[in-house]
């Protein structure tokens, strides 16, 4: 990795080089997913069947887009026991989890007849996407579904691309029994997208699309947003370790390459303040290259996105680890719950050398679907929230309404709106 010393440029240069990963920069395939959600739009079921087999090289149709439980079953046959018991518990920590943000409708009632509260009801159809091939992840699956599950809704439904013989990995679908999706449809990419914003004849509208995907998936999120909901527009991993002169560069060194085996474009940095430790960090990545597999991945990440920044200071490192916004942020320092508290922008924040970033990829039950590409400033982890809709409660007395008549007509009135005005000087009048 490239060791720099941390300064107003260089990080100005690093953030610059990150944004450049982001989905809004590869307009150039935009009118090819433009295209594909039109055809699917207008021709349903055909378009599907068709992108399918130019895409994933397998016939479709009606009748074999739907995976069947006797699928379902014999991917749980072939999937170990072992692992399908370590699934079921990284579940009941994920829905443990969720649980606790679970938020209720409220009424508040004023004794001048005021009524006001909010409703807060689960949206009706959720839909996730998930990934094929060798980019199948059912820690994806069990972090998309479970917080749906978790807020009531009713139906949920997944989309995911099927190899040349028709199948669908099945660690995706045993993930998908756990975590209790309702559907399962073979289709995957940009039409996949589009069959669930618009619906077609086999395949359910749904209200939100959630789940990771290539770019021209992210690309068809984008471009049905507004006909659904959609969690957000995914950029490549990143993760960003804040360490001193206390980390143990074998544990840094580890946590960094477990993001930049994700894919070429993902990004791996540590700003620390200790020039011995970044060094130390560069032998060990050294050595661990000739262990790991996907080093070519690796190498091609570091080259790119992978960076060590020399800080003069922690609160100096803070400072360009709240201007970075990391997807995961790490911290391992003497007080780590010290430098905690200064951070304010980070997808998911790792605290102490025994809180690696994948027990969040997998098991400790926060979501690991996290904003990327720096829009951790104004975007959240997946969380309960997204698949509820909330609605005004009001109510007012002819008594309330009387004491606030005049504010309110007047409002109207500076706005140039005067049938707003005159909708409540109307209440007010003598018959």
């Amino acid at each position: 990795m490239q060791t720099v010393r941390l300064t107003a440029d260089t990080q100005k240069d690093i953030l610059n080089s990150l944004l450049k990963r982001s989905p809004n920069n590869y307009t150039e395939y935009e009118s090819v997913v433009a295209g594909i959600i039109e055809n699917v739009k207008t021709k349903g079921d055909q378009a599907v069947f068709e992108y399918t087999k130019q895409f994933d090289k397998w016939e479709i149709n009606a009748d074999s887009v739907r995976v069947t439980e006797a699928e379902i079953e014999e991917a749980c046959s072939v999937i170990e026991e072992e692992f399908i018991e370590v699934m079921k518990r990284s579940a009941a920590n994920i829905e443990e989890f969720h649980r606790k943000q679970l938020r209720n409708s409220w009424i508040d009632t004023r004794p001048d007849g005021t009524i006001l509260g909010q409703r807060i009801l689960p949206i009706s159809v959720s839909g996730v996407y998930v990934p094929g091939g060798k980019a199948a992840y059912p820690s994806s699956v069990l972090m998309n579904v479970i917080p749906a599950k978790v807020a009531g809704v009713q139906k949920i439904i997944m989309t995911t691309p099927a190899g040349a013989d028709g199948k669908v990995n099945p660690g995706t679908l045993v993930a998908a029994r756990i975590a209790g999706v309702d559907e399962i449809y073979k289709v995957g990419g940009a039409q996949a997208i589009a069959a669930m914003a618009f619906g077609t004849e086999s395949i359910p509208k749904v209200d939100k699309i959630t789940g990771p995907g290539n770019i021209f998936v992210a690309l068809a999120k984008k471009a049905c947003f507004g006909y659904v909901s959609i969690d957000s527009i995914a950029g490549p991993s990143e993760i960003l370790v804040l360490a001193d002169e206390t980390a143990n560069p074998r544990y840094v060194a580890a946590d960094l390459l477990s993001q930049a085996e994700h894919d070429e474009l993902a990004s791996a940095i540590l700003i620390t303040t200790d020039a011995r430790l970044a060094d130390a960090v560069n032998k060990e990545i050294d050595g661990f290259l000739q262990q790991l597999s996907r080093t070519g991945i690796i190498r091609k990440s570091l080259e790119n996105y992978g960076y060590i920044l020399l800080a003069d200071s922690m609160d100096e490192a803070v400072l360009a680890a709240n201007a970075i916004a990391s997807e995961h942020l790490e911290i391992l320092t003497r007080d780590p719950y010290a430098v905690m508290t200064k951070i304010q922008n980070a997808g998911a924040i790792f605290l102490g050398e025994y809180s690696s970033e994948p027990l969040g990829d997998y098991y400790a039950g926060p979501n690991h679907i996290l904003p990327t590409n720096g829009t951790a400033k104004f975007f959240s982890p997946l969380n309960v929230d997204d698949f509820m809709k909330k609605t005004s409660i009001i109510s007012y007395s002819r008594e309330a309404l009387e004491r606030a008549h005049k504010d309110i007509e007047l409002f109207a009135e500076k706005e140039g709106l005067t049938a707003h005005a005159n909708s409540i000087r109307v209440r007010f009048l003598e018959d």
